[in-house]
């Protein structure tokens, strides 16, 4: 049996360890990609994470993003908030910032979900109808 792929792109299975590995490799690539950001004077923190994040919940599912999410925010707080490379308690604006991430990071994972789940349910051939409308009335 053929496994739905999203534009061509193969999907990973969700609790498997690629996709984890998968998570894994995409956090370390956002973070070189954050790095020349911060080096060209980007002061967006998370800038090049959620997007990688989407994505990364459209390939491998939920669990590896969610694991990219949670290892992203130790990771930004070492390497790109000053002073950097090292952990300091954190002001109330990087707080703030942290939590606009989980926020922002929830809304696509769940949505990259929905956009993953519409995949596997248009590559089964659509929805069928069953018979009887929501509305019907059995009366």
């Amino acid at each position: 049996m053929r496994r739905a792929e999203l534009f061509g792109v193969p999907r990973v299975r969700p609790w498997s360890w690629q996709a984890f590995l998968l998570g894994l490799v995409i956090v370390a690539a956002s973070a070189l990609l954050q790095g020349v950001c911060v080096a060209l004077g980007a002061k967006l923190y998370f800038a090049a994470f959620l997007p990688s994040l989407f994505v990364l919940a459209l390939v491998a599912g939920v669990p590896a993003a969610t694991f990219a999410a949670l290892l992203t925010i130790p990771l930004v707080w070492w390497a790109f908030i000053p002073p950097f490379f090292e952990f300091t308690p954190l002001t109330s604006a990087n707080a703030d910032s942290i939590n606009l991430f989980c926020l922002l990071a929830v809304l696509l994972i769940g949505l990259a979900d929905l956009c993953r789940k519409t995949v596997t349910i248009n590559g089964r051939g659509g929805l069928k109808p069953s018979g009887k409308g929501a509305a019907t009335n059995s009366q």
